[in-house]
């Protein structure tokens, strides 16, 4: 029967959590990029060694941008592909680029090729893999699917816990060059077999005993809009700002982890790097908790909740630079990134349903790209102009008190009657 799928051969509405584990695991090994702080300092050792001149650290920093801004641009062009082909083959396609983006990164003989086979090809890999675990969290749990999608994306926050560890150790032992091509032959064997079982429920499956609440309330849908009617909303808009700016300052703070560690809060080398690793586990828990919260107490509030923490990590790193506020500060921007990785998703479904639920968020997710670009970005300019990171946090502060005006005044339920207006005709 259609309502009664077995999913990893068990009813669903147990088997759909297998689904969500090995999405978990699909984005442990796609969110390595996140632990990119630890290789920074060894790669520009390696390659002013190799090419005779100083290689700077912002030279180290921009395969970072390039590898997320292609992470970006390759969701909405993949969307339409995951409804087409199915998660499982769409996941396995960009599995294989992505441990291919690393394993050709150990061959780099210049930082420009760097730029090309880790930035653009794994980056694209990511990019095409990483909806597919999130449309399937997301058609499985239309009871829970915040929680649901945050625990799907707990992987890729939760990754440099492991892969920064895993990187220290690895450079020290093998060169940094070689922990690359480790890096992408576990890739390619891990994500191929992640992503076999992956698919979708049968139309019009529900979990059993729920019925959705009245359409507009929590993150249920009070539309179904596609992607073409989605861009015709202000709530798409004041969305995309919000997550550029929740991504802006994130990802700015995970691009210089290390680096503020060391040369502002004054911590030795090894520490930053377990530093990196533990606020990897906030980035990581920020998935469920601000997902779930988006559930409970709606999308709009728990963005504005992210802003004012946000703000308030910014200018006490600026204010009080020393171990106890760097820890806190970086612990509670790791944490507010990984939350916007489970409430725009959330909120794009909340606010423009599931039925182009790919298309539509692969869109908003181009919001993700152009922070990944902004933020180590601006981090780099503060850095060479003024000889310190400190001038990042008030820059981050000020954009967080936008970003809280935005979400009060754009993130709003899609009304019904402006649904109809907006569905196009056939």
């Amino acid at each position: 029967m259609p309502n009664a799928p077995k999913v990893l051969g068990m009813p669903a509405e147990r088997g759909r959590w297998g689904l969500v584990a090995l999405g978990l695991l699909i984005n442990l090994c796609l969110g390595s990029i996140y632990s990119w702080s630890v290789f920074v300092t060894p790669l520009a050792a390696h390659f002013t060694a190799t090419l005779g001149r100083e290689v700077t650290a912002g030279e180290v920093l921009l395969p970072f941008s390039v590898f997320l801004a292609f992470f970006a641009v390759a969701m909405p062009l993949s969307g339409k592909y995951i409804e087409r082909y199915g998660p499982r083959a769409m996941t396995i396609v960009g599995g294989l680029l992505t441990g291919l983006g690393w394993l050709l990164a150990s061959t780099a003989t210049s930082i420009q090729m760097l730029y090309i086979v880790y930035g653009v090809i794994g980056g694209l890999g990511v990019g095409i893999a990483y909806g597919a675990p999130v449309a399937v969290a997301a058609r499985w749990f239309p009871d829970r699917r915040g929680l649901a999608v945050g625990l799907t994306l707990l992987g890729f926050g939760f990754s440099a816990f492991f892969t920064a560890n895993a990187a220290g150790a690895l450079i020290a032992a093998y060169g940094v060059m070689a922990t690359f091509g480790i890096f992408g032959a576990v890739f390619i064997v891990v994500l191929a077999l992640s992503a076999l079982p992956l698919r979708f429920p049968p139309e019009g499956w529900r979990p059993e005993g729920w019925r959705p609440p009245a359409p507009g309330t929590g993150t249920v849908p009070a539309c179904e809009c596609d992607r073409k009617a989605m861009l015709r909303t202000g709530t798409f808009y004041g969305l995309f700002a919000c997550y550029f700016i929740g991504c802006l300052a994130g990802l700015a703070a995970i691009s210089i982890a290390k680096p503020v560690g060391t040369e502002v809060a004054g911590v030795d080398a090894g520490l930053a790097t377990l530093l990196v690793g533990l606020f990897a586990v906030f980035n990581g828990l920020g998935r469920p908790v601000f997902g779930s919260l988006a559930d409970r107490i709606t999308p709009r509030t728990t963005a504005m909740l992210t802003f004012a923490l946000i703000a308030a990590a910014s200018v006490l790193i600026w204010l009080v630079p020393g171990v106890p506020a760097y820890i806190l500060s970086f612990a509670v921007l790791w944490g507010c990134l990984g939350g916007w990785l489970a409430i725009a998703p959330t909120a794009t479904a909340a606010y423009f349903g599931t039925c182009d639920y790919p298309r539509c968020y692969g869109v908003v997710f181009l919001a993700y790209g152009a922070g990944a670009i902004a933020g180590p970005q601006l981090a780099g300019f503060v850095r060479t102009a003024t000889g310190t990171y400190l001038g990042v946090f008030p820059a981050v502060a000020a954009l967080a008190v936008v970003g809280f005006a935005v979400a009060w005044l754009l993130l709003r339920p899609v009304r019904t009657d402006e649904d109809r207006r907006l569905t196009p005709s056939r």
